[in-house]
């Protein structure tokens, strides 16, 4: 018997003496003030004005002292994921987690949800995990799923979130990097796992959730249902003393330059993230929001909404295996979703079905989050027409992810409608903890904040990753760290009020005799003419430029016999310059993406090679 409740949808630091509490929860304990003396940072100087800027002013180096003798009197109190699962279950024990079902919900609740979180560390433990053991779903953003996030880092294992979307061979390869000891799969997902069978030597068990159990488990760890083993485990659970700086969770990049990359997250990391994930001028989730995360829980701990959202306890509604843009409405207007959060083509989709769907009611929507690569002003635009406030963030993997969001500051707010739009097309400014810079790319230095200069964006914050798992640093030959400060390989400029463009990846930008030529802004203004569903901007070798752009075009398919290359060139010739303009223009039905949602470029590279020979 399920534990959900079923429905249909609806219609159109340690304390002296603790006092005992009204409900005896086994609740996570913290671990107690360190005795150790505390290192000091130098307090920061003044900061100075983005816009007084004449010349980039080199951030000030941290260094470590003793502690002096006149110390702070503050508790060293432990920032653990322990302490949001105890928040949500004694604060937020009726507000609702739901699931679609596609034809239906599933409905529990924090209290519901978090006393199972609880029966589950437990029946990890009667399996033989232990501290530092990487525990790994393959599984689609559901209840259950969301049970993992708490159950096992704050028992004091690490939860490693497969992707699903990944070739068998990197899946393969990333089970055996990690070293999993158990892997938690959806029943419809465990195919995945039978293709790559001979790379689970590590691998103790199977957990089957979210559906029946296989009938075919031939070549394979023991297998066990969920369910059964909640069942089985006992109802309450000593939890662990945990260090803020032990291991919670491990994600693996896209691999798309060689072998996927462990980055792997901390309590301290994840604890504070999540509070960045609240604050106004972020995302500022809060008690009152309805949050729709459709960004995979396996990309990133999905930006971080899980934790954020239990920290403020807010309704939490997630899409299951049902992310398709017909669903996606549905949901949003069954649930009254007020913030929802996923990459470009869920939203271009989106509005699609809303042409076609007058009916539905989104007005609850205060605004959707859109990171993963950028955005286009015209799709900002278009969403707006619909009530649909986009908001533009940009992390990654390395950066947990949330590094910047285009929230309008009081200096841009009252610009014209054509300005402020500009501005929220930007990847937005820095968020509070993260220092940014970017670095020119000719003379490694720091670049001027001038929107003009091209730089690589490089980071460092604390949930900004300071290494990879097993020490892999090296991309394409060179370290990915840089003085204490991470090489994101974007490209980007940064305008006198601090917010960020990226023009492209190092690896994607166009140099063509000499200057650059920015990918990502020629797709936006394609993406703006509206016969254009799609686009992507590739570099192509070239006898006499060393490298020209190719456009490659998907269009709207009431369009797709009609569109031509002069269409394409006629709407960018007035907003780029004449040397910017593609030398062709491809159609095709559908370009190629990565495993998390972005335009695979490498793979576009490789089909065109023999098809474009450009200067001939």
């Amino acid at each position: 018997m399920s534990w959900f409740r079923r429905s249909a949808k609806p219609q159109a630091q340690p304390q002296a003496q603790p006092q005992a509490q009204p409900q005896a929860d086994a609740a996570p304990q913290m671990a107690p003030a360190s005795t150790d003396s505390v290192s000091q940072v130098p307090a920061p100087t003044a900061p100075i004005r983005p816009n007084q800027m004449q010349e980039p002013v080199a951030a000030p180096a941290i260094t470590f002292t003793q502690s002096p003798a006149f110390s702070s009197t503050m508790m060293d109190y432990p920032l653990t994921l322990q302490h949001i699962y105890n928040r949500a279950r004694r604060l937020f024990p009726t507000i609702e987690i739901v699931t679609s079902l596609g034809d239906g919900y599933e409905r529990s609740t924090y209290g519901e949800v978090m006393a199972r979180v609880e029966r589950l560390a437990a029946a990890l433990e009667a399996l033989g995990v232990k501290r530092g053991d990487r525990v790994a779903t393959l599984a689609w953003n559901s209840t259950r799923h969301y049970e993992l996030y708490f159950a096992v880092p704050c028992m004091g294992a690490v939860l490693h979130t497969l992707n699903l979307r990944l070739a068998a061979n990197q899946l393969g390869y990333i089970i055996q990097d990690a070293a999993d000891s158990i892997i938690f799969v959806d029943a419809d997902l465990f195919p995945l796992l039978q293709g790559v069978k001979d790379s689970l030597g590590s691998v103790k068990h199977i957990v089957v959730m979210n559906g029946p159990m296989p009938s075919n488990t031939e070549g394979l760890p023991p297998v066990l249902d969920y369910e059964q083993l909640l069942a089985s485990a006992p109802a309450s659970y000593e939890w662990p003393q945990l260090d803020e700086r032990e291991p919670a969770a491990m994600c693996y990049t896209s691999g798309t330059t060689g072998n996927p990359k462990g980055v792997v997250y901390s309590h301290r990391s994840s604890y504070l993230h999540a509070f960045s994930v609240t604050q106004a001028d972020t995302i500022g989730l809060s008690n009152h929001d309805v949050a729709f995360p459709l960004v995979p829980m396996f990309h990133v701990n999905a930006w971080g909404l899980p934790h954020a959202a239990a920290m403020v306890g807010c309704k939490l509604v997630f899409p299951g295996r049902f992310m398709d843009p017909a669903h996606t409405a549905q949901t949003i207007a069954d649930e009254r979703v007020t913030m929802a959060g996923g990459v470009p083509t869920l939203w271009i989709g989106l509005l699609q079905v809303l042409a076609q769907r007058p009916d539905l009611d989104l007005s609850t929507v205060t605004r959707v989050v859109v990171g993963g690569s950028a955005a286009p002003a015209s799709l900002i635009a278009a969403m707006d027409s619909h009530g649909l406030p986009l908001l533009h963030a940009w992390g990654m993997t390395e950066t947990s992810p949330i590094g910047t969001v285009a929230r309008l500051k009081s200096t841009v707010a009252n610009l014209s409608a054509e300005e402020r739009l500009a501005y929220r097309a930007t990847q937005g400014i820095p968020v509070t903890g993260v220092d940014l810079r970017i670095m020119n790319l000719d003379t490694g230095v720091e670049a001027p904040w001038d929107g003009v200069t091209y730089g690589e964006i490089q980071v460092r914050g604390p949930w900004v990753t300071g290494s990879y798992y097993h020490g892999d640093d090296q991309e394409q030959g060179a370290s990915k760290f840089m003085d204490g400060w991470f090489r994101t390989g974007d490209v980007a400029t940064i305008d006198p009020e601090g917010y960020i463009q990226i023009v492209d990846r190092t690896k994607d930008v166009i140099k063509s005799g000499g200057e650059w030529i920015s990918s990502v802004q020629m797709e936006g203004i394609i993406m703006g003419h509206p016969q254009v569903l799609e686009a992507a901007v590739i570099g192509m070798p070239h006898p006499k430029w060393q490298e020209r752009p190719i456009a490659v075009v998907v269009p709207k398919p009431e369009y797709k016999d009609t569109l031509t290359k002069e269409d394409i060139i006629g709407h960018l010739e007035p907003q780029v310059a004449k040397w910017w303009l593609p030398d062709e223009v491809i159609f095709i039905e559908a370009l190629p993406k990565t495993s998390v949602g972005k335009f695979d470029k490498k793979v576009m590279r490789a089909q065109l090679a023999d098809q474009v020979h450009l200067g001939e």
